[in-house]
């Protein structure tokens, strides 16, 4: 391994690598095919990185998004790798360009877009030179079963075929143990070459709330996140270009990002978040995968997701550096049914909905349970770990109460009123409010009028939303969200079995303005002025050139510079993510910027 440890210093400008990258390393340069699963910010891409650079011939790395695949090749280029990107949005005269680096032996990776692969001129003049390796990331794009499948990605088992003899690789931050089987049975890739790295994110804090004042509880997570980056995402069109124009309001920065958008504003959009600093996102999930930004901070769900793999695909797009990050996700009953609304009236299979509703059900599992989030997490992708200590049930378990009773009387209460009124109306008959509506319907005269007083307002909504979650109460959304009870909802009022429900949160003590602090990489106060300068001094060659910012230095080295103060190029080079292309490029400019702070201290 002393060529991949030699790469990994001269190149990437690190000391040793992490978790099981030299063992996929190895297993790759010794011609064997691979499936890894290691979380995002793992360094999945030094798993073919360097041996495609260790191996004779072309390196070809599949990814699904043009934009991210640009991203990728300006960050090797900055390294100094040869490297270059082929997608149906190039000229013809930049895809000539490309070929014939690849036929003067002059390029070391090349990504490709899926569709532009498997087009049969791409595969024939392919077939034609040597290739080290063939990557496919954001696999799990392949399984029928997975969150986000691509027709397109289904058809990348014909390279089995086409390249018999290249070494396949696999990757993905995301894949269940079916994900996973279909991922091995279509690339041909024996069970016995996969490397499961684990799926914890220990910087990332887990968050999940009920909706109470929805915009009022974005602020307060964003004001602790002032001018740093995040995403939030929304399940509908129209509620991100509301939120986006609601925080451009009121200071912040932000754009919306969604699939009805025109394809130059989306691509725009997506370009300034990767390049500009501080700028937040309001998607809907049309947004992210592979997005390779490592200092966003935040990732906010205003709405429900459909499945944990989606949740944990979406979550992990924060915190990419290693540094603390938070997750949020509110929710609410509605969101619950309009989930259940969208799997019921989709034209899939009856297993494809049987199974989406398993997902679904199981995410509800991780909402509503009193355990720590990581541990319920992990444990639903077979990854054992202990309680973390980094999420809102570990800072403030939830106290369960025994809800029988009150699950008995809310679904006697949706009964006797008709099963055709909302939770609002429910909530007042059950607290026997004076109201017209309640009179004028005569349901101040029936057996359930007054008897909830024993909880308030919020907490009935809670225990709703949680019979909701328990798929004992149904939601009309396409009338007026009238509440019905299930067939769950019946064989409960008939056999009467113990329901155990989440009470009231307790307040939280933590000090929750750490991550946002840790944003600045744990910078000592003293030299958080020199971080700053670092930074400017990032962004204005970031500018000139017209890349991202993080392609040449991420949060994680600006900070250790400003910690360690490098004199000269020697001491310089002993930081993490410097290599031998960076430090002759940057080095000279970013050791004048901490001798001018120097100086201008003194």
């Amino acid at each position: 391994m002393s060529q991949p440890l030699h790469i990994l210093k001269t190149v990437y400008g690190y000391e040793a690598f992490r978790g099981r990258q030299e063992e996929v390393i190895s297993h790759v340069l010794a011609g064997r095919n691979a499936f890894v699963l290691m979380p995002t910010g793992g360094g999945k891409s030094l798993c073919y990185q360097i041996p495609g650079l260790c191996r004779p011939g072309l390196g070809i790395v599949v990814s699904p998004l043009i934009a991210l695949m640009a991203d990728q090749v300006a960050a090797l280029r900055q390294a100094g790798v040869r490297a270059a990107v082929m997608n149906s949005t190039q000229a013809f005269q930049e895809r000539a360009d490309v070929w014939r680096a690849i036929g003067d032996g002059t390029l070391d990776l090349l990504y490709v877009a899926p569709e532009t692969l498997l087009k049969p001129e791409t595969l024939e003049r392919l077939s034609q030179i040597r290739l080290s390796l063939i990557a496919i990331d954001e696999a799990h794009c392949l399984s029928q079963w997975g969150h986000d499948f691509r027709p397109e990605y289904r058809r990348l088992d014909c390279l089995v075929s086409h390249f018999p003899d290249t070494p396949r690789i696999a990757l993905t931050a995301t894949a269940d143990a079916p994900t996973r089987g279909e991922i091995l049975e279509h690339l041909r890739i024996s069970a016995e070459d996969s490397f499961v790295a684990g799926f914890d994110r220990p910087n990332i804090r887990y968050a999940i709330a009920e909706k109470d004042s929805p915009r009022k509880q974005m602020l307060s997570l964003l004001e602790r996140f002032k001018g740093e980056s995040g995403i939030i995402y929304c399940l509908r069109k129209r509620t991100t270009e509301e939120i986006a124009a609601f925080l451009n309001e009121r200071g912040f920065t932000a754009l919306a990002y969604h699939a009805g958008l025109d394809k130059a504003v989306r691509e725009a959009n997506q370009t300034r978040f990767q390049r500009e600093e501080g700028l937040i996102i309001v998607a809907t999930t049309a947004f992210g995968m592979g997005i390779d930004k490592p200092d966003v901070r935040f990732v906010l769900h205003l709405d429900l997701p459909g499945s944990i793999e989606a949740y944990y695909q979406e979550t992990g797009r924060a915190g990419r550096d290693g540094l603390p990050a938070e997750a949020l996700l509110l929710y609410g009953y509605d969101d619950i049914a309009l989930r259940r609304r969208f799997i019921d009236e989709s034209e899939a299979s009856e297993p494809r909905k049987r199974m989406e509703r398993q997902k679904l059900d199981a995410l509800l599992g991780l909402t509503e349970t009193g355990r720590c989030r990581r541990e319920m997490l992990l444990d639903y992708f077979g990854d054992a770990h202990a309680r973390c200590g980094n999420c809102d049930n570990c800072e403030a378990p939830p106290a369960l109460f025994d809800a029988t009773v009150s699950a008995l009387k809310a679904l006697s209460c949706i009964y006797r009123t008709g099963e055709r009124f909302g939770q609002a109306y429910i909530v007042s008959v059950l607290l026997g409010a004076e109201d017209e509506r309640i009179a004028r319907f005569g349901h101040d005269r029936i057996s359930t009028y007054g008897i909830g007083s024993e909880h308030d307002a919020r907490q009935w909504r809670s225990i709703l939303r949680q019979l909701v979650a328990h798929g004992l109460v149904s939601v009309d959304l396409a009338g007026h969200g009238g509440l019905s009870i299930s067939q769950k909802g019946r064989d409960f009022l008939r056999e009467k079995p113990q329901l155990m429900l989440r009470g009231p949160k307790q307040r939280q003590r933590k000090d929750r303005n750490a991550a946002a602090r840790a944003a600045s990489g744990a910078v000592p106060a003293e030299a958080q002025g020199l971080f700053e300068a670092l930074r400017e001094k990032r962004l204005e060659l970031a500018r000139a050139q017209g890349v991202p910012p993080y392609v040449i230095f991420h949060d994680k080295t600006l900070a250790q510079i400003a910690a360690e103060r490098p004199a000269d190029r020697q001491a310089l080079s002993a930081i993490s993510g410097i290599g031998a292309a960076k430090l002759e490029r940057y080095g000279d400019v970013f050791l004048n910027v901490v001798a001018h702070h120097e100086g201008a201290r003194s």
